[in-house]
């Protein structure tokens, strides 16, 4: 007997694709960061300051390597739709 799954059982983290996914673990590591650093006293203990200080950490080590994964991922297919053209025609890479 099998059970059927649809594609929204898989869970969040299943549905992601791999840029969101890298952005999303730079992005709490960037926290994870800044927490290092409210610890350590280099933020005021003003709830102001440490929630910019998590938020700016977070969204620019998030966006920046989701931009650089999105650029990584769009060249590769790049590459290999230049690579299936080259073979169609006969030549090599």
């Amino acid at each position: 007997m099998t059970t059927e799954t649809s594609p929204a059982s898989g869970g969040l983290w299943k549905r992601l694709g791999g840029p969101v996914k890298v952005g999303s673990i730079f992005a709490a590591l960037g926290v994870v960061l800044a927490l290092v650093g409210v610890f350590r006293g280099s933020v005021p203990l003003n709830p102001l300051s440490i929630f910019l200080a998590l938020l700016i950490s977070g969204g620019s080590w998030g966006l920046v390597s989701w931009a650089v994964a999105s650029a990584a991922l769009d060249v590769d297919r790049d590459m290999a739709q230049a690579a299936e053209g080259d073979t169609e025609r006969g030549e090599t890479v």
